[in-house]
């Protein structure tokens, strides 16, 4: 990997470019926080070796996949009530089912 620099003052900064622009979800965004602020030497490692978006990306779509598998587990374990005849029912029911499925994604996978 060959870097060019630009100057700057008294500095020579990196060109540094995203070479795949991605859109990045809900947990990647919140993995690479995580990752700025508690571990910024894997940050460091990662945006310069170019796979900081390929991380993001994959973080986010295992969190996706893993709350959804969590959540049909969830379901089955503790059945919602009908959605017809308690809608607000259902929807608390539901809200508490994905927070309890997201909290275990942060944990495990987001803010490891």
């Amino acid at each position: 990997m060959e870097l060019t620099y630009t100057p700057s003052g008294d500095y020579l900064l990196p060109d540094l470019t995203l070479s795949e622009p991605t859109s990045i979800g809900k947990y990647g965004m919140l993995r690479k926080t995580f990752l700025k602020e508690q571990r910024r030497g894997t940050y460091a490692h990662l945006m310069l070796s170019e796979t900081l978006n390929r991380h993001l990306t994959d973080i986010d779509r295992t969190a996706r996949e893993q709350i959804d598998q969590t959540m049909q587990k969830l379901i089955r374990q503790h059945p919602a009530p009908d959605k017809g005849s308690d809608p607000m029912g259902w929807t608390g029911h539901m809200n508490s089912l994905k927070q309890q499925a997201e909290e275990l994604i942060l944990t495990e996978l987001i803010y490891h």
